[in-house]
């Protein structure tokens, strides 16, 4: 009987693409296991302070800037995306809160890192010889964006997203370091241009230009990553997103005629599909459980969602919502008082008026006593 043969690297990366076609990736793509195109400027966005609180991207930048040092004797990268484009979305009325798109299901990383295990594990059985790999999906020490560049699926747009042109960039993508050396693929022009629709659309300034965003004026940044009081002159500008935000991709002109996504696991939930802000704000800690169990808004936990719950129901305008801010005032997180009140304040009248002073006599938080201490000075 003749010995089996091993399949040439071309071969080999044949029998991915039609496996993550299987799979149902959206984009596949190979790209050499090189130091990032972008590693000097990711230093330096480090260096400048972009990345805020988000210590753990300094802490392994080592490892982002070389796959040599995640896997021995890296080769080469295997990147791949899946759309979340839930296609046309209803527009928010002022007490309805928004979330970005791909944290509208489930948690992403639990949906696409057993797929991208199934395409390691293929690539075991047909390598013909033993294989080194790691996979990952969005929470290993890999710059995703910059391989997924030089893989060939889009460019680096000026919003700093991953952008494909039939495709747009509502992708999530995923990563695997191995030692095998395979054919890398074409890599995509920019189609960017002039456009700076993207720069000029965000509401909070945060990008200090194209290609560079600093995270500590993001609304995305805000909402998730920050875990304590998000600054009071950024407040006003984060109108009623409650985790996320979308908005440097919805001006995008590419993400127009992006067709839908079709992964059930990433279909949205209504729990997360504009939902009501004054019933978000009431939830107890095992609804919260409950309702967002699984997605990736437990990474906020209840405080942070409530928070930010705040701060939208404060940008509202709508003076009806004042009872269940001034309910709001005595939960038992200090972080939802201290922005219940400063929403009072935008609100305005006399029983939020009549609230504030009340919580004032009441409070023995240093931290609240000071948001409630700022909202009185405030008050007309």
């Amino acid at each position: 009987m003749p010995e089996p043969t091993t399949p040439s690297p071309q071969e080999l990366a044949d029998l991915l693409r039609a496996r993550a076609r299987e799979l149902d990736f959206t984009l596949f793509g190979i790209a050499p296991a090189d130091p990032p195109l972008h590693a000097q400027a990711f230093k330096s966005w480090l260096e400048a302070g972009h990345a805020a609180e988000m210590g753990y991207l300094a802490g392994n930048a080592e490892r982002r800037l070389d796959p040599r040092l995640v896997v021995l004797g890296a080769r080469s990268l295997i990147c791949v995306a899946v759309s979340y484009n839930p296609g046309p979305l209803p527009n928010a009325a002022s007490t309805e809160g928004q979330i970005a798109r791909y944290a509208r299901s489930l948690d992403y990383h639990n949906v696409l890192l057993p797929k991208l295990n199934s395409l390691v594990e293929h690539l075991r059985q047909v390598a013909g010889r033993p294989v080194e790999a790691r996979a990952y999906v969005d929470t290993g020490p890999v710059l995703e964006r910059d391989a997924a560049v030089r893989a060939g699926l889009g460019w680096f747009g000026k919003n700093t997203c991953l952008i494909h042109p039939r495709h747009g960039s509502y992708l999530l993508l995923g990563a695997v370091i191995t030692d095998l050396e395979l054919p890398p693929d074409a890599r995509t022009g920019s189609h960017c241009g002039t456009c700076s629709r993207c720069l000029t659309g965000c509401p909070t300034g945060a990008f200090v230009g194209p290609y560079v965003l600093d995270s500590r004026r993001c609304i995305s940044y805000l909402t998730i990553e920050l875990k304590g009081p998000i600054p009071r002159e950024l407040r006003p500008l984060i109108g009623n997103w409650v985790f996320g935000c979308d908005i440097c991709q919805e001006v995008c002109p590419h993400n127009r005629k992006a067709p839908p996504g079709d992964w059930p696991e990433l279909a949205q939930r209504p729990v997360t599909s504009l939902p009501q802000l004054t019933a978000l704000l009431a939830l107890t800690p095992e609804e919260f459980r409950r309702d967002f169990r699984g997605t990736p808004i437990e990474r906020t936990k209840r405080r942070g969602l409530l928070r930010n719950v705040a701060v939208a129901l404060g940008n509202s305008g709508d003076p009806s919502v004042v009872p269940n801010l001034a309910e709001a005032l005595g939960d038992a997180e200090p972080l939802v008082r201290g922005h219940s009140a400063w929403a009072l304040v935008r609100l305005g009248g006399t029983q939020a008026r009549t609230a504030l002073r009340e919580r004032l006599v009441e409070e023995t938080d240093t931290y609240v006593l000071e948001e409630l201490r700022l909202a009185m000075e405030d008050l007309p």
